[in-house]
């Protein structure tokens, strides 16, 4: 977590944000004379609206924070009231569930307004809120809310100058093709046993495993992914119950000692969020022993019961991928890693056509769409090439593809850089170059609309910006050209990672 590359200290920069929002929506909770329930609302609310809200521009990030009272307030009030119903409040929430996870078909907001509204309810379950303290919840997370808002869009809005990528747009799909609407119905499954399985438990604390079917399928498209999500999630808790022995549990409560420990646990999910869920999954379980400690029932038979709750949701998890309208892992690769190759294309060809003088093309934009795109190649390939995985040849089939990606991702990025060059100027070896890129990626998926070798004719030279270009091309080339072997596989017309 430490190792992990951190490009203009970004996710430092997120981390300490985060520590400063949520510090501040605590702190006023506080001075406002709210009670520590409330306060405790207010600060999850502040958090999941600093970490859930994902939209590429800083003006779609304030409209989807306005907008999650509008998803968790009728949740909130909902829930509640369902205490002495427990039939009813079950059936409820696994209709928040479901509908939760089929809005990530609309995109980064869906996403957000589905977390926070499943997380509402959860919310209630931990604190066993009331209807009469509605009131206070609602004040809570409105001035928590607002007060992180303050200061991720006035005080340090680093999305200003350092905008967040494009995220990929979900794999299509009508139906039940769709991944999102299989998605919708497998965590329902999922919750629908874990809720079940948790109240055979414990009554008291059974929404922990629905906690965790729920939170294994954000982020996750296939089969190999939810899995390997639900054994790092484990993993995570186990170390974090651990931690919680050892620190949690000895400080009793003590508020002081333990606003900074919870502090360090807010800055410790920020920043291991994107490297390590697992780590992500330490600090969440040593902060949740922490919130425990403040509300005076934390003991070690509590942490245990944590963690098989959480197995119990894994568990859940697990069966709900495997015979619910299964998503395989190679179905969802084959689609990613075609996306990305396209996405090389793309930027080839934009780069290609300014090389020849087209000022109104930019190959930057594409080069930014092809990270985020390889970002979601490396999570979907993540089960092949995880330590555990038997199979080893396509293990190593995995491997290379990412390397090979890779290669193509640094070949696109220089060549981009070269095209943004006002001083690179064209010549006429380019175009036998872009059209070697076109035929060696019309080998891998077809022909592909819009070729890279639109480039003007030129006239016959050596200029410096021609010479860089033409290094990156080659060395695209031949990463293309080498690629073939492993996405084929060795039998002819194998699926791009695996039968």
């Amino acid at each position: 977590m430490f190792m992990a590359p951190d490009p203009g200290l970004f996710r430092l920069r997120v981390s300490i944000r985060a520590v400063l929002g949520i510090g501040l929506a605590v702190t006023l909770c506080q001075v406002a004379g709210l009670s520590l329930p409330a306060s405790i609302a207010g600060g999850l609310a502040a958090l999941l609206a600093m970490f859930t809200v994902g939209d590429p521009t800083v003006r779609g990030q304030a409209g989807t924070t306005a907008l999650l009272p509008v998803a968790g307030f009728p949740v909130l009030a909902v829930a509640t009231s369902l205490h002495g119903a427990p039939m009813l409040r079950d059936t409820i929430w696994l209709a928040v569930v479901f509908a939760g996870v089929y809005a990530r078909r609309f995109g980064p907001r869906g996403h957000a307004l589905g977390i926070f509204a499943f997380m509402m309810f959860f919310t209630t379950q931990f604190l066993h809120a009331v209807p009469g303290q509605l009131p206070q919840l609602y004040a809570a997370v409105a001035l928590s809310i607002a007060a992180s808002s303050a200061v991720r869009f006035g005080v340090w809005c680093i999305e200003r100058r350092s905008p967040l990528p494009a995220a990929p747009l979900p794999l299509d799909g009508r139906g039940l093709a769709r991944p999102a609407t299989r998605q919708a119905f497998q965590a329902t499954a999922a919750c629908a046993f874990a809720l079940a399985a948790g109240q055979f438990l414990s009554h008291d604390r059974w929404y922990w495993a629905v906690g965790t079917a729920w939170w294994i399928f954000v982020n996750t498209a296939s089969r190999g992914e939810t899995l390997v999500r639900g054994f790092r999630r484990v993993v995570g808790t186990f170390v974090g119950i651990v931690a919680g022995l050892l620190v949690a549990v000895p400080l009793h409560g003590a508020p002081a000692p333990t606003a900074v420990l919870v502090a360090v646990s807010v800055f410790g999910i920020f920043y291991t969020a994107a490297p390590s869920y697992s780590w992500m999954m330490f600090f969440v379980t040593v902060m949740a022993g922490l919130l425990y400690g403040l509300l005076g029932v934390l003991h070690p038979g509590l942490l245990g019961l944590r963690l098989a709750e959480t197995a119990v949701g894994a568990l859940g998890a697990a069966l709900a991928v495997a015979l619910v309208l299964p998503i395989t892992t190679h179905t969802v690769t084959d689609r990613w890693i075609e996306r990305a190759l396209r996405a090389v294309h793309g930027c080839t060809s934009a780069a290609a056509r300014r090389l020849a003088g087209d000022d109104q093309a930019d190959p930057a934009p594409l080069a930014g769409e092809l990270e985020g795109l390889l970002g979601r190649v490396r999570m979907a390939l993540a089960p092949l090439v995880h330590p555990l995985n038997p199979m080893r040849r396509r293990k190593e089939r995995a491997r290379a593809i990412l390397a090979l990606l890779d290669d193509c991702a640094r070949e696109v990025r220089g060549l981009a850089a070269v095209a943004a060059d006002p001083d690179a100027s064209h010549d006429a070896r380019l175009t036998a170059a872009c059209r070697r890129v076109e035929t060696a990626m019309e080998s891998l998926v077809g022909a592909v609309p819009g070729g890279a070798s639109a480039a003007h004719h030129g006239v016959p030279g050596h200029h410096p910006g021609a010479e860089q270009a033409l290094v990156h091309l080659h060395g695209l080339e031949r990463a293309l050209v080498a690629m073939a072997t492993p996405l084929r596989g060795p039998r002819r017309g194998s699926r791009l990672v695996g039968a």
